[in-house]
């Protein structure tokens, strides 16, 4: 198994070499007992999230690594992807403005992307 933030730095790379935007690894370890961290990143269209969605899966598939769970749909503008200790939120541009995760996790660590 990877170190978590290992995986949530691999899943951040993916994200960012498919363009896309806004993306943060945030350390919620101390304030979550679901998962050590959030991985988010936006993207400019339905096809752009599912693209996203693909590219992490893509990227740890060889790797032997599986969601334990995906929610959402393109058309919801929300895609979820529970890897345990690692969620990912790939949001519609829209839809992360209106939730605001950020703000809501915003007295926990954001983690540099290496």
């Amino acid at each position: 198994m990877m170190e978590a933030e290992k995986l949530a730095q691999l899943i951040a790379k993916a994200l960012l070499d498919k363009k896309g935007t806004d993306v943060l690894i945030i350390d919620i370890a101390l304030k979550s007992g679901f998962a050590d961290y959030f991985v988010m990143a936006s993207a400019g269209s339905e096809r752009h999230l599912e693209a996203l969605k693909d590219a992490v899966e893509d990227t740890l598939e060889p790797l032997e690594i599986f969601p334990r769970r995906v929610e959402g749909k393109k058309p919801s503008g929300w895609i979820l992807m529970d890897y345990g200790d690692v969620v990912v939120n790939i949001m519609g541009t829209d839809m992360r403005e209106k939730y605001n995760l950020e703000k809501i996790w915003g007295d926990c660590e954001v983690v540099e992307i290496n």
